[in-house]
C-alpha cells in the first residue's frame, strides 16, 4: 500500500461505536474465521481496485437443450450451466488476453498468463470460498462438472487449502440457483475481472412478424478500470454471450 493510500485511509472518520442494546434486545454472534478473512480481502479489493460493472445477456436456449442431453448421457454427475460458462470464459480470455492478465506489485506492468485457471465462488456454511479449477482449456464439459462438484463438496464439508484457492486467472460467481437480475461482483485480486450470473428468464424476441421466446442469461462483468476500458469490457462480454449461444463450440 502506497503512502497516499495510507494517508487516504487515515483521513477517514472512525467506525461508529454504538451500544445497540440501548435500543432493544440484541444477540451477538462472532463471524466465522472464513468470514473474517474474506472481509479483509473484500474491503482491500473494493478500496484498491476501481470497479466498473458491465451488464449484458446471453441467449442460452440451445445451451439448455445441449446441457440436458449431456446430463442424460452422464447420469452420475449433475450438468449445470457453470461448466459451459467456464469454457466460454476460457474462449473469451484467449480472444482478449488483457482479461487473462494481472498488474504486478508495482502497478506499472501487466503479467499476461498463458494458462487458463478459473475460480468458482462456492457458498458454504462458514462463508464464501473460491476454489480454482486449473487448465480449463484442456478439460471437457463433463470433466469440469465432476471437478466442480467434488471441490464444491469439499469446500462445504472440509474446507479448502490456500493452494486450492490460488493461481486463478478469472472468477465466476453464479447466483443462478438463488435469484436476482444482476449484481456487482467484487474482483478477486490480483485478477482484473470477474463474471457474475443470475437466473435465466424467458424473454420475447422478434423473428420477422412472429415472437420467439428465448431463455436469456444475465451477465454482470466487473472489471479493473486501470487495465480494461468500457469498450473492451463490452466486446469481451458480447463475445462470451455469442459463444454461449453456440454451445456446440464448447463441446467439440
Amino acid at each position: 500500500m502506497s503512502d497516499s493510500d495510507q494517508s487516504f485511509l487515515g483521513a477517514l472518520p472512525p467506525w461508529p461505536r454504538v451500544d445497540f442494546a440501548a435500543f432493544g434486545e440484541v444477540e451477538v454472534k462472532p463471524l466465522s474465521r472464513i468470514q473474517q478473512m474474506s472481509a479483509g480481502f473484500l474491503a482491500r479489493n473494493w478500496m484498491m481496485i476501481p470497479h466498473v460493472t458491465h451488464h449484458d445477456e446471453a441467449d442460452v436456449t440451445v445451451l439448455d437443450s445441449v446441457r440436458k442431453e449431456i446430463g442424460a448421457a452422464h447420469a452420475d454427475v449433475k450438468i449445470t450451466a457453470l461448466p459451459f460458462l467456464m469454457k466460454a470464459a476460457v474462449a473469451a480470455l484467449a480472444k482478449f488476453p488483457t482479461f487473462n492478465a494481472s498488474l504486478d506489485s508495482s502497478g506499472k506492468s501487466l503479467v499476461f498468463k498463458k494458462y487458463f485457471h478459473v475460480g468458482v465462488a462456492v457458498d458454504t456454511p462458514a462463508g464464501l470460498l473460491v476454489p480454482v479449477i486449473r487448465d480449463c482449456d484442456r478439460k471437457t464439459i463433463v470433466e469440469l462438472a465432476r471437478e466442480v462438484a467434488t471441490i464444491s463438496e469439499k469446500a462445504r464439508t472440509k474446507g479448502l487449502s490456500m493452494a486450492e484457492m490460488s493461481g486463478g486467472c478469472f472468477t465466476i460467481s453464479s447466483l443462478g440457483a438463488i435469484g436476482g437480475t444482476g449484481f456487482t461482483p467484487i474482483i478477486n485480486a490480483p485478477e482484473v475481472a470477474i463474471l457474475g450470473v443470475t437466473p435465466t428468464t424467458w424473454k420475447p424476441r422478434r423473428d420477422g412478424d412472429a415472437i420467439d421466446w428465448r431463455s436469456m442469461l444475465p451477465l454482470s462483468l466487473s472489471y479493473d478500470h486501470r487495465v480494461i476500458n468500457g469498450a473492451e469490457a463490452a466486446r469481451f462480454t458480447r463475445y462470451l454471450a455469442n459463444v454461449l449461444a453456440e454451445p456446440q463450440r464448447l463441446i467439440e
